[in-house]
C-alpha cells in the first residue's frame, strides 16, 4: 500500500509539466487559514477566522462600491494594499475587470489571488437605498444552512452499559445521540442591517431526551450599520469587540507569525456581529458605536453571560472553554457562572493618526475566582472582579508605520506591545516588534501577539520581512526570540526560546504556484522541533487542478529524537456542462508520536472548520462533492476515512473506537432566498 501510494504521487508530480493551460480557481484563503494552523494556541478562534472569510466569500465587495472598513475585514491586505486599492479607484473611476488589480502597485500575485474570492465588478451603482420595509422585503437576502455529521464507528461513549455500573461511573456514557447538527439563519440587507440565529448540537450533546429538549448551544444577532449619522453601528444579542492591538480586548485571531511575516499589526475592528458555533469568544447583550465627528468615535457595552464553570460556595477554579456538554460532570458545569462585562472605547482618527481608549470592567455575579494555588500560575487572577484599560496608537506615512498598545490591570501590572515597519518600496518591506506582558498582568479577554495563548508572563523580539526579487518569486522569513519570566505549565524551569521561519514562493501565472517553507523552534536548547513543507498547485484547463504537498517534522527533547512525515495529494474536477464540483485527497502519514503530529489542508464544506492533526502511521482518503441544484439550493457532502496502521484501538476514553478504521460523513443544505 506504502509503495502504490508513492509511486502515485510520483508520478502525479512528474506529470505536472504534461499538460499547460489554465489553473481554475482554488480555494487559496482556505489555504491561508491552513497556514495560519501552525501559529495557533487552539481552534476557536481559528473556527471564527473561518466562519467569517467563509462568510465574506460568498457576499463579496463590489470593486466599484467597497469602503477602506470592508477592505480592512481581510486580514491578509496590509494597511498599504488597502490605501493602494482605494487611490487606483479615484484615479480611473471604476474598476473594469478585477484583474486590474494586479496593475495596482503594491499588489503581489500572491495577494491577488487570495482576493478574487472576495470581490467583484457590479453593475452601475445605485443611490443609497432608504431602510424601509418594503425595501427589506423586495432587496434583503435570507439565508438558511442546515448540517449534519456522523461517525460511523460506535465510540465507547455511546455503549450501553448497566444501571448499576453507570451509578458508579456516570462519565462513561454520553448524554445524547452520536451526530452533530447545526442551523444556521441569517439576514442581510446593503450590509447596513444583519440579524440571524445559530443553534448547534455537538456529537454526544442530547438533543431530544428526558434531559434536554432541542439544540444545545443557541446565538442570536441584531447589526445595524450607518442608520444614523450620531449612530455608527448597534449590536443587541451576541456579537465581538476588539479594540487596539488585543492586549485588554480581542474576540479576533491574533496574528500569525508565520503567514502574516511582516503584517502583525490588528486593526481595530470595533463592533461585528457572532455568527459561529463558537461559543466562548463573544459579548451577549448591546453595544453601540457613536460618530461623535468625523474624527471621534465613542463605543460603549455591556454583556451579561452565563458560562460554563464548576461553582462550589460561590468559589470556581477555572472556566469551562470548549463548549462540549456530553457527560454528567459537562452538565453540572453548564451555565452555572454569571460574567457581567461592561466599557468602552474612545477613538480619534485622522488620516495618518489614530490613538485609542480601551477600558473594560468584569465581574463574576458574587462568585470567586480562585484556582488552586500551583507554582506556574502564582501570578493569574484571583477574586471577584477585575478591571482594564488600555492606550494603542498609530503612526504612519508612505514609507514607515508605528504602531502599540499599553495596557494596565487592577493590580498595576503593565503589559505593551510596539512595532515599526519600514516599506521603503513595494517589492520590500521589513518588521520590528517589542512585546513586554508583566508576568502579573491579567486580562481575561487580551488576545495579542506571541507564544502564549494569554497576553501574561512574556517578553519578546520579533523581526520579519517580506522581499520579491523577481517577479514570480517571493522571499519571506522571521526570527522571534523570546523568554517567559515565570513558570509555565508542565515546565520545570524558566524558559527561553528562538523560532525561525523562511520561504520561498514561486508563482507561474495562474498554471502553477508552489512554495517551499523551513520553520525552526527551540527552548532552552534542548527542545528543538523542526518542520518541513514543500506544496506546489497546477492545474490544465478550467476543469482539473492538483496538490501535492510534502511534510516533515523533528522533535529532539531531553536527548529523544522523533520524526513524522506526511505525502497528500489533491485532486480537483469541475464539469463544464454540470453544475458540479468533486474533490478527491489522498494522505499517507508516519509520526513517531502525537508530539510530531502533522496538519494538513482538506477541501471542507461551507462554514464547516476542521483541520485534523494526524499521528501514528496510517492513510487519510477523502472525498467532497459540492452540487449546485439551482440558483438557490446548493448540497455539499463530504466522506472521510482514515485507516491506521500501526494500532487496533483509536483514540481513548469515551472517544475510543475498536479498530483501525474511522470513517465520518459530513452534509450541507443551503438554501437563498
Amino acid at each position: 500500500m506504502r509503495k502504490l501510494i508513492i509511486w502515485l504521487i510520483t508520478w502525479l508530480i512528474l506529470s505536472y509539466h504534461a499538460y499547460s493551460q489554465q489553473i481554475i480557481a482554488v480555494d487559496k484563503w482556505k489555504e491561508y487559514v491552513d497556514n495560519l494552523a501552525d501559529d495557533a494556541a487552539g481552534s476557536e478562534k481559528l473556527e471564527t477566522l473561518y466562519t467569517e472569510l467563509s462568510y465574506l466569500s460568498e457576499h463579496p465587495f463590489d470593486l466599484n462600491r467597497v469602503t477602506e472598513e470592508q477592505l480592512s475585514r481581510l486580514p491578509f491586505l496590509s494597511d498599504k494594499q488597502v490605501e493602494q486599492i482605494l487611490r487606483y479607484r479615484k484615479r480611473v473611476r471604476s474598476f473594469v475587470s478585477v484583474y486590474e488589480l494586479k496593475a495596482i502597485y503594491g499588489m503581489d500575485y500572491a495577494t491577488v489571488e487570495l482576493l478574487y474570492p472576495f470581490v467583484y465588478i457590479g453593475e452601475k451603482p445605485v443611490d443609497k437605498r432608504k431602510l424601509s420595509v418594503k425595501n427589506m422585503l423586495k432587496y434583503g437576502n435570507n439565508e438558511l444552512i442546515l448540517r449534519y455529521d456522523n461517525c460511523f464507528q460506535q465510540k465507547s461513549g455511546y455503549q450501553s452499559y448497566p444501571d448499576s455500573v453507570l451509578q458508579k461511573y456516570p462519565n462513561r456514557k454520553y448524554l445524547g445521540e452520536p451526530f452533530y447538527s447545526s442551523l444556521r439563519y441569517s439576514y442581510r440587507f446593503d450590509e447596513r442591517l444583519m440579524w440571524g440565529f445559530v443553534a448547534e448540537k455537538d456529537a454526544g450533546e442530547p438533543f431530544w431526551t428526558d434531559r434536554h429538549k432541542g439544540f444545545d448551544y443557541y446565538s442570536f444577532h441584531f447589526l445595524l450599520n450607518k442608520s444614523h449619522k450620531a449612530i455608527k453601528t448597534l449590536a443587541l444579542g451576541d456579537y465581538k469587540l476588539s479594540f487596539g492591538q488585543g492586549l485588554v480586548l480581542s474576540h479576533d485571531f491574533s496574528p500569525s507569525r508565520a503567514a502574516m511575516v511582516t503584517q502583525a499589526e490588528r486593526r481595530t475592528s470595533g463592533i461585528r456581529r457572532h455568527y459561529s458555533t463558537n461559543e466562548q469568544d463573544f459579548f451577549r447583550g448591546a453595544a453601540a458605536t457613536l460618530s461623535l465627528n468625523k474624527s471621534w468615535e465613542w463605543t460603549l457595552f455591556y454583556s451579561g453571560r452565563k458560562c460554563d464553570a464548576a461553582v462550589v460556595n460561590d468559589t470556581f477554579p477555572s472556566l469551562k472553554t470548549d463548549g462540549l456538554h456530553r457527560l454528567e460532570r459537562d452538565w453540572k458545569k453548564r451555565k452555572k457562572l454569571d460574567i457581567h462585562t461592561f466599557g468602552g472605547h474612545l477613538h480619534w482618527i485622522k488620516p495618518r493618526f489614530q490613538v485609542g481608549v480601551t477600558a473594560v470592567d468584569y465581574y463574576f455575579g458574587g462568585a470567586t475566582f480562585y484556582p488552586q494555588e500551583l507554582p506556574y500560575n502564582r501570578f493569574v487572577f484571583r477574586g471577584k472582579n477585575n478591571f482594564n484599560i488600555g492606550v494603542d496608537y498609530l503612526l504612519k506615512s508612505r514609507m514607515i508605520k508605528i504602531y502599540g498598545e499599553t495596557a494596565v490591570s487592577a493590580n498595576g501590572a503593565i503589559a505593551t506591545m510596539n512595532a515599526l515597519r519600514l516599506a521603503p518600496a513595494s517589492y520590500f518591506s521589513l518588521l520590528l516588534l517589542h512585546r513586554y506582558y508583566d508576568k502579573r498582568y491579567q486580562s481575561l479577554y487580551g488576545n495579542a501577539f506571541g507564544q502564549n495563548s494569554t497576553v501574561q508572563n512574556e517578553q519578546g523580539y520579533y523581526c520579519g520581512l517580506q522581499w520579491q526579487p523577481f517577479a514570480h518569486w517571493k522571499l519571506s522569513a522571521y526570527a522571534d526570540f523570546f523568554r517567559f519570566p515565570w513558570l509555565k505549565y508542565q515546565a520545570v524551569s524558566l524558559q527561553t526560546g528562538k523560532e525561525y521561519m523562511v520561504q520561498a514562493d514561486y508563482m507561474s501565472g495562474r498554471r502553477f504556484s508552489s512554495y517551499l517553507r523551513y520553520k525552526e523552534k527551540r527552548r532552552n536548547e534542548d527542545d528543538v522541533q523542526r518542520r518541513l513543507r514543500w506544496q506546489a498547485i497546477y492545474g490544465w484547463d478550467d476543469r482539473w487542478y492538483l496538490r501535492t504537498s510534502m511534510d516533515g517534522t523533528h522533535l529532539t527533547a531531553r536527548k529523544k529524537k522523533e520524526w513524522g512525515y506526511m505525502l497528500a495529494q489533491s485532486i480537483g474536477w469541475k464539469p463544464r456542462q454540470l453544475p458540479l464540483r468533486m474533490d478527491l485527497y489522498a494522505a499517507w502519514f508516519s509520526t513517531d508520536s502525537y508530539s510530531v503530529r502533522i496538519s494538513s489542508y482538506e477541501k471542507n464544506l461551507l462554514y464547516a472548520f476542521y483541520m485534523p492533526s494526524l499521528y501514528g502511521k496510517g492513510v487519510r482518503l477523502v472525498a467532497t462533492a459540492n452540487w449546485d441544484i439551482c440558483r438557490l439550493v446548493k448540497l455539499s457532502a463530504k466522506l472521510g476515512h482514515t485507516t491506521y496502521t500501526d494500532r487496533e484501538i483509536i483514540g481513548s476514553g469515551t472517544e475510543q473506537i475498536q479498530g483501525k478504521h474511522k470513517t465520518d460523513l459530513s452534509l450541507l443544505f443551503r438554501f437563498k432566498f
